[in-house]
């Protein structure tokens, strides 16, 4: 295990994370005495168009993947429009390997709670929405007593802190359908209707939930409210890099010593984070790792000191994600794991788009030949080729992701695929499991 180095430790900056060690964190008093709703009392003092402004000059970025400029979203909203105005908040965090979201309900759920309240009266929105993943029972419950705590305390419901100000705050629990993830897709869920994305435009800020302006912003972005209009926009541009500022929770797991969420300031590079980490797990060596997730490129060991942030990341030739951060040695396959991740692509498929939905179901069979030793050459090109047919092609996102690992890992490893092809490397599945994949 290694002893991270005093300018190693520099790099971690807990503003979200600075309260989940504390003793019953997810208590309101707890939250109180740690400048708990001190935001808020601000914030109402200020006009909602200060307010954005506020997170336009901060240069938060959304931290559910695409780093959409937040202030940005919030500006779309059409003002005097006669609408009603809705904030949904996307806590359907599902992607493998992302845990940032979770933990952050479960030990703070009132800075989840406190950023809903004043991002609604910023967007002038009178009902905002949680929509957290079906699985996630413990977070759950966290959430809501934290939302009833708040009722209770005055910080929900009419006139809050007798500011003239009403906002209702509803957690609704979806049915654990990854599809949900994507925004237009959980607005029809929480409308009623099965989990697909929508045809865009028009967009959710004109059309959106029960056809009315709203904003659908991730956990971590809605939580980092709060701590912007404590500290102001230079306070948060202070940490993190010119064009991605503030600090991102990174989810670390696989080979490491020490697996968990480090906050850091965003630039911080994967070698920095093994070191507060602990290292690689003894007898391991980094051989490929994933920088945001499974929907994200492979980056190989030759990309260890590339800066964590929206722009180095994707100059790398991956995206930064979810900062789903999962390490992987020279003791793991790349092509087994990419089969792993496309049978969850083409098992949480929606269905509604031909590319994503036989794509990936046909993409699983060609693996299974290959790790089962009856692979041929021309599956490489079929591979590429399919993916050439989903990627840009699909009605959403998730064929997009699902193809990532595959062409990156071709990019990088083909001698893997070549060697159980050509016999070099014993099958990882068996005949049995073959079954269906011609």
């Amino acid at each position: 295990m290694t002893t991270p180095r005093p300018e190693t430790l520099a790099k971690l900056t807990p503003v979200l994370t600075k309260r989940w060690l504390s003793p019953d964190a997810w208590q309101i008093g707890t939250y109180e005495q740690l400048d708990g709703y001190a935001a808020l009392r601000k914030a109402l003092k200020a006009h909602p168009d200060d307010l954005i402004q506020l997170i336009k000059d901060s240069g938060l970025r959304g931290r559910g993947g695409a780093g959409f400029p937040t202030g940005l979203k919030w500006g779309f909203i059409p003002q005097g429009d006669g609408k009603p105005h809705y904030l949904v908040v996307n806590a359907d965090e599902g992607e493998p390997g992302t845990c940032k979201d979770l933990p952050l309900m479960t030990h703070d759920p009132h800075a989840l709670v406190e950023g809903v309240i004043i991002a609604s009266y910023a967007i002038r929105a009178s009902r905002a929405y949680i929509y957290i993943r079906g699985e996630a029972v413990h977070a759950a419950r966290r959430l809501r007593n934290a939302v009833q705590e708040a009722y209770d305390k005055g910080y929900l419901g009419r006139n809050i802190l007798r500011s003239g100000y009403d906002l209702e705050l509803v957690v609704h629990s979806g049915a654990g359908a990854y599809i949900c993830g994507e925004e237009t897709a959980l607005l029809d869920s929480l409308e009623g209707f099965r989990g697909q994305p929508r045809l865009r435009p028009p967009f959710p800020a004109t059309h959106g939930l029960y056809a009315s302006p709203t904003v659908v912003n991730n956990v971590g972005t809605i939580a980092s409210v709060p701590p912007i209009v404590l500290g102001g926009a230079d306070w948060w541009k202070s940490m993190g890099t010119e064009k991605s500022s503030g600090p991102m929770i990174y989810s670390l797991s696989g080979r490491i010593v020490n697996p968990g969420q480090y906050e850091c300031s965003m630039g911080v590079t994967l070698r920095e984070l093994l070191e507060l980490a602990g290292g690689m797990q003894p007898g391991h060596n980094l051989r490929f790792w994933t920088p945001g997730g499974s929907s994200t490129p492979l980056l190989a060991a030759e990309h260890l000191d590339v800066p964590l942030d929206f722009e180095g990341v994707a100059a790398a030739g991956s995206i930064l994600g979810t900062t789903a951060t999962q390490i992987f040695s020279d003791q793991d396959c790349p092509v087994y794991a990419t089969y792993r991740w496309l049978e969850f692509y083409h098992h949480e498929s929606c269905g509604k788009c031909t590319p994503c939905r036989e794509g990936n179901y046909w993409m699983v069979r060609v693996y299974r030949r290959i790790l089962s030793g009856q692979g041929t050459h021309e599956d490489l090109d079929t591979l590429l080729d399919t993916c050439d047919n989903i990627l840009g092609r699909s009605f959403c996102g998730l064929g997009d992701g699902a193809t990532s690992s595959v062409t990156s890992s071709l990019k990088y490893f083909k001698q893997d695929y070549l060697d159980y092809i050509e016999g070099r490397t014993v099958p990882k599945l068996s005949d049995k499991q073959l079954v269906g994949a011609h």
